[in-house]
């Protein structure tokens, strides 16, 4: 056996005033469980780390031999450093290049220092390189298909989804088990090369798509969408837990947590827009998703174009000016 990190504990001289700087950095609340006042007060990280804060007497005299490194998700390096300044840190020391590389040292409000780099779309600008599909990504698109679904009229789950041969519940069932599927593809120790984990898959009905996963249909169009979003969450953790150099099968060549994460968009993203089609409802997610799923999956794909277009035009589902219609297509699922 060996040991896991519980928590990364800093003494400070007010735990809960410390805390609540770091909770605001990482845009998270301080435990329900903490004060005003107590010698101790716990941060929950996004990422899974934890923050515990430990109030002692003695003041900070020499610089930490450990110390943190954020990278933001959402904003610039540079746009970060000045959101934490504003929180109440300081700047220690400048190492930001005039290339755009290079990091800055922070101290929180006591003292302790710690560095901003540049985030991942900024890393990808630098050096010339794609941004990689990731867990977080699968929890965006099912949560935006969620959200889109649920608006949709309660009535009409039975209409054809687009141009598709299955209903629009069928559809949705079938969102389902892809990412149910894609996601057992990475639980066991040795995945299968050569076929997917043994599960028995059936149909509902002759025609229909044969699965794995069937939602209770007294449930309704809720409990439709919360196979979904359970499915989808399911992707997102096993994605997140495992290697990068995990290999399992895929039926267009074997892949990897990545490949199989950018599927699950995909299939999330079009699917779901074969159901807004079938209902009549209007359907368009967000451009840089598009274009990591793209960037993955059809690397030959244009580069100069709309990018839900272009991923419509790449799964069959739309024209895209001065390029013939795609009447059959695959993936590239092998790593990049």
């Amino acid at each position: 056996m060996t040991s896991l990190v519980h928590h990364v504990t800093i003494d400070c001289a007010d735990a809960y005033k410390l805390a609540g700087f770091w909770a605001e950095v990482f845009g998270v609340s301080i435990s329900d469980d903490d004060e005003p006042g107590d010698p101790e007060a716990l941060v929950e990280a996004p990422g899974g780390a934890a923050l515990l804060f430990v109030a002692v007497p003695e003041a900070k005299s020499i610089k930490n031999r450990l110390h943190l490194d954020l990278m933001p998700d959402d904003r610039t390096r540079d746009e970060e450093v000045e959101r934490l300044l504003a929180l109440g840190a300081t700047l220690v020391a400048d190492h930001r290049r005039p290339n755009g590389r290079g990091w800055a040292t922070l101290a929180d409000p006591e003292g302790n220092e710690f560095c901003v780099e540049c985030g991942a779309a900024e890393r990808a600008a630098l050096s010339g390189t794609r941004l990689p599909v990731t867990a977080d990504d699968v929890t965006t698109a099912v949560r935006l298909a969620v959200d889109t679904l649920g608006a949709f009229p309660p009535g009409t789950w039975t209409t054809p989804a687009g141009s598709l041969e299955w209903t629009c519940w069928e559809t949705v069932e079938h969102m389902s088990d892809d990412l149910f599927s894609y996601a057992v593809r990475l639980g066991p120790r040795n995945p299968p090369l050569a076929g997917s984990v043994p599960y028995r898959s059936s149909r509902a009905r002759e025609g229909g798509p044969a699965s794995r996963v069937f939602a209770d249909p007294a449930a309704g169009p809720s409990g439709l969408l919360q196979t979904l979003e359970a499915s989808g969450a399911l992707l997102a953790a096993m994605v997140r837990s495992a290697s990068p150099d995990l290999r399992a099968h895929h039926a267009y060549g074997i892949s990897d947590p990545e490949g199989f994460a950018a599927m699950g968009v995909v299939e999330t993203l079009v699917h779901t827009h074969d159901v807004a089609e079938g209902l009549a409802q209007p359907w368009t997610p967000p451009v840089d998703l598009c274009d990591r799923a793209l960037a993955r999956l059809f690397p030959d794909a244009p580069a100069d174009e709309d990018r839900w277009a272009v991923l419509l035009w790449a799964t069959g589902r739309a024209d895209l000016p001065g390029r013939d219609r795609v009447t059959s297509w695959k993936w590239h699922s092998a790593p990049l």
